[in-house]
Order: C-alpha cells, then structure tokens, then sequence
C-alpha cells in the first residue's frame, strides 16, 4: 500500500475514534464509528488474500449491523424522550438496544462469534489495531450512556468472561486465542462499568498495552500457531524467557500489571455485595491462565526440532524495531510493583 494512502487510512482511523470520544450527539457518535469502520476496512483487506477478503466482508458485516441497531436505537430514544444527548439516556427499550449494539461493535459474548475468525482472518499488524484501538470508541460510548440496566451488563460480563476462558482452551492459533484472551478481558471491563468507570478506564489500558505486547511478540518471531513458537529461541532468547511473564501477567498473576485491574475488580464487586459474580469471575480467570500457561509451555519448555530449518533463524537479523517492545513489555512486567512508588512520588 501507497505511505500516503496508508497515512490517510491512519488519519480518518484516528479521526473517526476522536469524533466519537468528543460527541454528545448519538448522531455525531454514530458518524465517528462509521469513519472508523471505513477507514479500517482497505487496511484490513490490502495483502488481497482470500482470508483477509472473508474476514474483511464479516466485519463490514457486523460493524454494519451493529451501527445500524445503533441509529434506529437513537431515533427511537428521540423519538420517546424528544433530545438525541448520550447522557440522557431514559426509557429501557433504546437503552437496551444501544448496550447490546455496542457489545456487537466489540465482540463482547453472547455476540462474539464473529471476532475470531475475523481476527484469524488478519496480518498480526492489522489483528493489533482490532483488538485495541478499535476499542476505544465503543468503550467512550458506554461509559458516557451509563446505561441503567445492570442485570444486562453483568450478564454479557459474566457470559464473557466464562466463553473468552472456555473458547480459548482448544486453539491452537495464535490470533484466535489473543481474540478469545480479549473477550474474556472484555467481560471483566463490563462487569465493573457500572460501579466504578475509572476501574474500566484502568483495565481498558493495562489490557491494551499488554496485549500491545504480545502482538508485538509474535509479530518479532512470525509466529501464527502454537508449533511455531517452539523455534523462538533460535531468533530472540531473551525475548523467549520475558515473554511467558507477559503471558503470565495476562493472565492476571501477582506481581504482573495484569494483576492490578483483576483484583481492584473482584475488591469492587465484593463491596457492591456481588460475592457470587466476583467468584464466576475469578474462576473464569482460571480458564484463560490455563491457555495462557499453554503457549507459555510451548515456548519455553517443548523441545525444538534440532534442524538446519529452527536453528538458522538466530543468524539473520531481524530489521524490526524493537523500541516499541520494549516499552510495553516494562510496562506489562513492572507497573504493578512500580505503583506504590509512583504514588509516593506523587503525595511528596
């Protein structure tokens, strides 16, 4: 692709997420999502592969779908309440019908069918753009409806949770389990949104800048399945030994970044008297460390095949940069011990 197309790509990607996060109008909101969603989808389909073809017409699909159910939702709330502001969200019906088009838009369960197979459908550059930046607009949405339906939320959590940590156990694809990684961490956002939005803000960016990581991580040893990551050794030890950490701290394990979000949640949640929905969570997060712990056993621990082909790759060198791995995998490592430093920093 032209540098100055793929910049204009960038541009109206960038673009279309910020209208949305600047708008008070549904119908501006709506003009930012469609901005974004066109200005992804050349990015997505430009290696004219017939599985990034597949995968590019499934999301025009649901991104379609989805944002229609939005407009109609908006009228309807219009048409009921007599404004179109975001933070006036009233009656049940476009309320309900605005939650669950947004869980579309971001592959949240019982509406994540789709998200897999898109994101297998993709180059490991265009997968990390989908599963993070594509994000954040959705999030801005539901953080400024605060929709009072709380029933609905913390069952699309929990039902998240449980499917992101069940649907990632038999893959064996790289792209589809960081795609199910991402509905589980979805579902934890989800269920705290209501209580404590700040608490979602802070999950929505360690799950950003670790998934960041990991995306990064694969993309520096070309890996898209789990067998491939056995040679990984060959082309980068080091990142070899850091990287089961990154996928420990995805999981969630103390003292990882990705412990912070996790039990600031389960804190906030036992304290709205939500015991019962703490502990599904908690249990789910055990499904995912499995997987996690699975690509973690296949880099580390499985012995490589002792071939010309998986121990030549060390001798040519690799002619990504690897600046931007190294700030998010710091941060994916050490944020969490870092944090009571930072804080004493700040109160002097």
């Amino acid at each position: 692709m032209h540098p100055y197309i793929m910049a204009t790509l960038l541009f109206a990607l960038g673009l279309g997420t910020t209208i949305t996060f600047a708008s008070s109008h549904w119908l501006l909101a709506w003009m930012g999502l469609e901005i974004n969603t066109l200005a992804i989808l050349p990015l997505m389909a430009q290696h004219h592969h017939p599985r990034a073809v597949e995968a590019t017409t499934k999301y025009f699909l649901i991104q379609a779908t989805a944002a229609a159910m939005l407009l109609f939702a908006s009228t309807t709330n219009a048409w009921l309440t007599g404004q179109w502001d975001i933070q006036q969200m009233a009656h049940p019906l476009p309320v309900t019908l605005i939650t669950l088009a947004l869980a579309l838009k971001l592959g949240l369960a019982p509406l994540h069918a789709w998200l897999p197979e898109v994101l297998q459908g993709l180059d490991l550059t265009t997968g990390l753009i989908l599963s993070t930046w594509q994000k954040l607009a959705p999030f801005a949405l539901l953080l400024q409806m605060q929709p009072p339906c709380p029933t609905l939320l913390m069952a699309i959590g929990i039902i998240s949770t449980l499917i992101g940590g069940w649907g990632g156990l038999s893959q064996t694809q790289l792209r589809k389990i960081l795609a199910y990684s991402s509905i589980a961490h979805l579902g934890w956002m989800i269920l705290v949104l209501l209580f404590s939005p700040s608490l979602t803000l802070l999950a929505l960016s360690t799950y950003i800048v670790m998934t960041f990581s990991m995306f990064l991580v694969f993309k520096l040893n070309t890996s898209t399945n789990i067998n491939t990551l056995a040679t990984s050794w060959a082309k980068a030890p080091v990142l070899t030994s850091l990287t089961p950490l990154i996928l420990l701290s995805l999981g969630g394990l103390p003292p990882l970044t990705g412990f912070m979000p996790k039990w600031l949640i389960l804190q906030e949640l036992t304290k709205q008297d939500l015991a019962p929905a703490a502990t599904l969570a908690a249990l789910a997060a055990l499904l995912s460390l499995y997987f996690y712990l699975r690509l973690s056993y296949a880099m580390t621990l499985t012995m490589s095949p002792n071939v010309t082909t998986g121990t030549t790759p060390w001798r040519l060198p690799t002619l990504q940069s690897a600046f931007p791995l190294a700030i998010s995998t710091t941060m994916t490592l050490t944020l969490l011990p870092l944090t009571p430093a930072m804080v004493a920093l700040l109160t002097l």
